[in-house]
């Protein structure tokens, strides 16, 4: 396992994370989990993300059970808030009420007195950004949060986000947490080349496409059982992937897998490690023999010549649009 900055932070990460979004608390029984938990850690994956939504809490509570007895040190938690907790009207968004009290919670789950990685999972609206920003930044002071970073803002967010934290002595955003894929490149136009600039590093997720990358969806076929596809909770999330001129590509891709001797699943999360903006991509798993191939990922190069023959394949297949990134106007 590799190993980088993130950002331009004094903190290091694995270049490959591990994330329990669907798995850990809904899909994965409590025994997989930790198996896939303990893999990970095997392979020199340091670096853990989860947020407080995941399974309404229950997802934070596994990955916290999965890493008891772990030198705290060790390991980078990361964790997320603005998505509903609760019935209440402040049991969501990034009020300093919501953050503060979302964050003592999210310990509570994972057992640890602080976390490495406070994320803003989406930019509120409805709340002043100065006091988001003061929420976080107290928290930080406080040493109940060692960074801040944000997930799937826009570049003109996090632009105001960092315009205010140096008005105002604040602590700054250090990351980033985007999509991004060979099939999914909203970020490439805008949001990376700001971060790239302020010094922001991105922890990308779903680089393998909610498992589209890997090859084992096929065209004119059923999903396999048991995949993502099948699943409620996930299901919503592939579609966008499940169309037959992109499975087709995908399987033209397996040659070019072939020649840098990686699987399919290998070779994309290859591919956005490519990019210097990430600092970490972040992969899911059901089993650990999935978490034990996408680690070695870790330290691929990929040639040039291999990367624009990968654009060729996928041309005219990739989403770019910047504004596909995009928050909820109100919060749900």
């Amino acid at each position: 396992m590799e190993y980088r900055h993130l950002g331009r932070s004094g903190l290091k990460v694995s270049e490959i994370a591990y994330g329990n979004w669907i798995t850990h608390g809904s899909q994965v029984a409590e025994e997989a989990a930790l198996s896939c938990v303990r893999a990970a850690l095997d392979g020199g994956i340091s670096t853990f993300d989860t947020a407080d939504v995941y399974a309404a809490g229950r997802a934070e509570e596994v990955l916290g059970r999965a890493l008891n007895g772990v030198r705290r040190e060790s390991v980078e938690i990361c964790t997320k808030v603005y998505w509903p907790m609760g019935s209440g009207q402040n049991d969501r968004g990034l009020s300093r009420k919501h953050i503060t009290e979302s964050l003592h919670a999210s310990l509570r789950r994972l057992g640890t007195d602080y976390v490495d990685l406070y994320q803003a999972h989406r930019y509120d609206h409805e709340a002043p950004l100065e006091e988001t920003m003061r929420a976080f930044d107290d928290l930080v002071r406080a040493g109940k949060v060692m960074y801040i970073g944000v997930s799937e803002w826009r570049a003109s967010e996090i632009e105001a986000a960092l315009r205010i934290a140096a008005e105002l002595g604040l602590d700054r955003i250090v990351s980033n947490q985007p999509q991004y894929s060979m099939l999914w490149r909203v970020i490439e136009a805008e949001v990376a080349p700001l971060c790239m600039k302020e010094g922001i590093g991105q922890v990308v997720f779903s680089p393998i496409a909610q498992g589209v990358l890997t090859g084992k969806y096929t065209p004119g076929a059923a999903p396999p059982p048991t995949s993502r596809a099948t699943d409620p909770s996930g299901a919503s999330f592939i579609k966008r992937f499940l169309r037959d001129p992109v499975l087709e590509a995908v399987q033209r891709l397996r040659p070019l897998a072939d020649e840098a001797g990686l699987s399919l699943a290998q070779l994309a999360v290859a591919w956005v490690l490519q990019n210097p903006n990430v600092s970490a991509a972040i992969i899911g798993a059901t089993r650990p023999e999935q978490v034990q191939e996408n680690c070695k990922a870790s330290g691929a190069r990929l040639e040039a010549g291999l990367m624009s023959r990968i654009d060729e394949v996928l041309d005219g297949l990739v989403e770019r649009d910047p504004a596909r990134t995009a928050s909820p106007a109100a919060r749900p």
